[in-house]
């Protein structure tokens, strides 16, 4: 654990004290705290669950009490989810307030939190994390699967040879959006593939070096595609990432589909630039 992840804890800590157990019995600290790899620009994360359902006004005004300022909150409003943001002793805290009715409902294995709720840390508990992480524990081959085949799903359908409109000048908002999807999906299918519940896109790299089945330099060809200027050559970075990490997949329809049809594009791709007419695409 990092000093600063102990530290952020600690003042975690501090905050619930001051939060009367009666109305939240379960708080758990998610995100790079409970993973213990903070750093300095880390904020804190909490959900905290209470017995019924609280607006978004009252748990303001339990986070003032506990001695939060500028309070704000951010996404959808007047939904079962209530946000808080704000500083506790100067460090930024975001609160996700739930009702237990709606926690126990949503966590589950195809839950957006999976992953955070997995590896969260209680800093109070009526034993609902217990319940929460031996739901968890075992990562269903059936979501698997779907995960997979899911991320697979835009890797084919049209021409391979499609691709190359992304090169085209004056496409560099096109072409990132692209990768960026790509990128997103190639990460989904790894991590299906090594049973484990995905987390979000931050500290790749370090996210990615405990699975024992992925691409070589994982993390570093999705940094490079995604920073190299040149089009063709980031295109083709990306490309090859895709069709190594399909080819690590089980079979099935979309992974079949897109097993060809990444080939196909790269060899697009890897064609010299005479042989392959550029002067026309970019004219299309």
């Amino acid at each position: 654990m990092t000093g600063r992840s102990a530290e952020l804890r600690a003042a975690a800590e501090r905050l619930v004290a001051k939060i009367p157990a009666d109305v939240a019995p379960e708080v758990v600290v998610t995100g790079s705290v409970s993973r213990g790899v903070a750093d300095d620009v880390s904020d804190v994360e909490m959900l905290l669950v209470t017995h019924e359902r609280l607006d978004l006004e009252t748990c303001f005004a339990l986070a003032a009490a506990a001695g939060v300022d500028r309070l704000d909150s951010w996404g959808p409003q007047g939904i079962e989810t209530s946000r808080v943001s704000g500083y506790f002793e100067e460090i930024p805290f975001e609160l996700i307030w739930w009702s237990r009715e709606y926690a126990d409902a949503a966590i589950d294995a195809k839950s957006p939190a999976a992953d955070a709720i997995a590896n969260g840390v209680s800093l109070r508990t009526c034993g609902l994390l217990e319940i929460w992480h031996e739901r968890l524990r075992t990562y269903p081959p059936e979501l698997a699967v779907e995960r997979i085949e899911d991320a697979a799903l835009t890797w084919g359908g049209f021409a391979a040879a499609g691709l190359l409109t992304l090169a085209r000048p004056g496409e560099r908002l096109s072409l990132v959006e692209r990768m960026v999807d790509d990128a997103v999906r190639i990460l989904r299918m790894v991590y299906a593939i090594n049973k484990t519940w995905q987390p979000t896109t931050k500290r790749v790299a370090l996210r990615a070096e405990s699975l024992a089945v992925k691409p070589d330099k994982l993390a570093e060809r999705i940094e490079e595609a995604l920073t190299e200027l040149d089009p063709y050559r980031a295109l083709t970075v990306m490309t090859r990432l895709q069709l190594d990490t399909v080819m690590l997949a089980p079979p099935g329809p979309n992974v079949d589909r897109a097993r060809v049809w990444l080939a196909e594009a790269l060899e697009h791709l890897c064609t010299p630039p005479e042989a392959r007419g550029d002067h026309d695409v970019e004219a299309d």
